[in-house]
């Protein structure tokens, strides 16, 4: 029989990628929203992955909720990557990041306990509860120190995990991922931002970019990568805890001025600062290992950064394109 998976968060860039990865393998895949019904899943269409997908509605603040569906579908694996993701985010909706992630994910913990099956569950991380690491990369043994809402939600999501683990036995692990984007990026991220205006400065806009402190520093990666990496995490033997990252660490400036070379431009031209932009608190060296990941999960990343900018310029120019020739509303990015 296929092995049977819920995404939780399946509508996102991670849980769309996730899904396409799984359903090539031969899992049955269902994936939650909170409200399935009334959700377009433009993501899952944008893959042509929507009509393989048994799609349910899920609020993980509902535990009856949780226990029922894995009740009706018994599966083998729950990735957990659903709840607001947003550091920036974070600072304006605290109480909504911390229940959403730390909530969200002891209910699931809870659920699985309950209901007495075997399933494996992986809960997403972040390398943002590293906090500053200054020039030296972060292991999985390295004290956490968030620096941000998120971070700290992101935190006590994983030392839940750990204790269940530890208490009841259960296959429970964290991925801790870097920075990862893709063309399936939210436009409210910075990444995604810096990648719309470039485009359209490639087709003949004036186009300028505000933006906040370009000094610090981070681990980008390409998310079909990383969900590759997320899917061999619950497939090892031990349950552990992984940092998923590709090692190299660039500045925020050096994503733009990549950008910027690529369509021939200088960044200096096209961006400011706007100090209104600056966080409350920020992390300026983010340096994480991901040697262990290599190690014990045979995982390495295929794409750099510069490998990244350049697959979301080119995917952004092409539907700018067809925005121009088809009259495509911005919501089809």
């Amino acid at each position: 029989m296929s092995k049977r998976a819920i995404i939780c968060g399946i509508s996102g860039q991670d849980g769309t990628y996730l899904a396409k990865l799984l359903l090539d393998k031969g899992y049955d895949v269902w994936g939650t929203s909170r409200d399935a019904e009334m959700t377009s899943f433009p993501n899952l269409q944008r893959l042509s992955i929507k009509q393989d997908i048994r799609l349910s509605s899920l609020n993980l603040r509902d535990v009856g909720g949780i226990i029922s569906l894995i009740g009706r579908v018994r599966p083998d694996e729950i990735y957990n990557l659903a709840a607001q993701s947003s550091v920036g985010l974070s600072f304006d909706q605290p109480f909504e990041t911390i229940e959403s992630i730390v909530l969200g994910g002891l209910n699931l913990l809870e659920a699985i306990r309950v209901s007495g099956h075997t399933t494996r569950l992986y809960n997403a991380g972040s390398t943002e509860c590293f906090g500053d690491t200054g020039l030296t990369p972060a292991n999985e043994s390295s004290q956490f120190n968030p620096c941000s809402p998120y971070a700290v939600a992101k935190s006590a999501a994983h030392w839940t995990v750990a204790n269940y683990r530890q208490a009841y036995g259960m296959f429970a692990c964290t991925g801790i991922l870097s920075n990862h984007d893709s063309p399936l990026r939210p436009k409210r991220f910075v990444t995604r931002k810096i990648i719309r205006s470039v485009a359209e400065t490639a087709s003949g806009s004036q186009s300028r970019l505000s933006l906040g402190n370009l000094n610090i520093e981070r681990d980008w990666g390409w998310a079909p990568d990383y969900v590759d990496a997320i899917w061999r995490i619950l497939q090892s033997e031990v349950p552990e805890d992984f940092i998923i990252a590709t090692g190299i660490t660039s500045t925020l400036q050096d994503f733009i001025a990549t950008a910027y070379k690529y369509i021939g431009k200088d960044w200096r031209e096209f961006v400011s600062i706007d100090p209104g932009l600056l966080r409350p608190a920020d992390i300026i060296h983010s340096r994480v290992s991901p040697a262990k990941a290599a190690e014990r999960l045979g995982w390495r990343a295929t794409y750099e950064m510069t490998d990244v900018v350049r697959m979301m310029i080119e995917d952004e120019l092409r539907h700018l394109s067809a925005e121009a020739s088809e009259s495509w509303p911005s919501s089809r990015v």
